[in-house]
């Protein structure tokens, strides 16, 4: 009975050093696969970013680096000049980052803290109904409606009270003429909302029940809650979500081209 019980214990010993090698065998493999994902991202940027320098090498070596804040562009001369096209896209997204931002956290907040089970999943599925819109139909209304909405309500009433400001004055004066920087950062902001919110509200609901039933516990309100508990505890996946809606912002062209146009001339509003 003793040799039999020996043999027994030998063999689940064996046993169980073939699952331990097993498992290690299987954490190294896992470890190597995650590790050759995240390389391959990388890797993929890095020749996105050589693939760019070596297409522009042939811009930078006829007209330089002068090409980025010079205006002037005269194709019949070989004047290129990006400075306007620079700026235009950066002050567009400027402006829909300041709204797209807010707008989407407070219905990532609603959402996930305020909103009755019932209308959280018709809520969201509505808004990120938004992503799969065309950009040109985003174009086309924002050059039907909402430039004429802007001419004769929102930019008249710019132009009175921000247009008087010193310093601040000039990007608010001129003529109201509905389309500018003004209108596509709004379409902008519309196109970016349901990316940030989306990534927002998953990232909130990252956040573990205990944590937020112990705040609420020591008689904190919602927005303590919110600022002190889930904002913190999330911040990373909020980066991420706001450089996603950046990166739509800073891609988008024909949306922005409906509303401000082709020319190489800057326009205020």
């Amino acid at each position: 009975m003793a040799v039999i019980a020996e043999t027994i214990d030998s063999r689940a010993q064996a046993v169980a050093l073939g699952k331990a090698r097993n498992a290690v065998v299987q954490d190294r493999l896992f470890f190597w696969l995650t590790l050759g994902s995240a390389a391959l991202v990388v890797a993929l940027l890095l020749g996105v970013i050589a693939s760019l320098i070596i297409g522009s090498w042939p811009a930078l070596s006829t007209f330089g680096f002068n090409f980025i804040w010079t205006q002037t562009w005269n194709p019949v001369k070989e004047i290129f000049g990006a400075l306007t096209p620079i700026y235009g896209t950066v002050i567009t997204s400027l402006i829909a980052m300041i709204i797209g931002i807010p707008v989407s956290f407070g219905i990532a907040i609603f959402l996930t803290e305020l909103c009755p089970q019932a209308l959280r999943r018709p809520i969201g599925i509505a808004i990120e109904l938004l992503a799969g819109i065309p950009s040109i139909i985003y174009g086309l209304w924002g050059f039907f409606f909402l430039a004429p909405f802007l001419q004769t309500t929102v930019q008249p009433w710019l132009i009175g009270t921000l247009g008087k400001v010193p310093l601040i004055g000039v990007l608010f004066g001129g003529a109201p003429y509905g389309i500018g920087l003004l209108t596509a950062g709004i379409i902008l902001a519309i196109m970016v909302l349901p990316f940030i919110t989306s990534i927002t509200r998953d990232v909130f609901l990252t956040v573990p029940t205990l944590l937020r039933e112990s705040a609420y516990g020591l008689g904190m309100t919602t927005w303590e809650v919110v600022w002190s508990i889930v904002i913190p505890y999330s911040r990373v996946g909020l980066v991420g979500g706001i450089m996603l809606g950046l990166g739509r912002a800073l891609g988008e062209t024909m949306a922005v081209t409906f509303v401000i146009g082709n020319s190489h001339r800057s326009r205020r509003h």
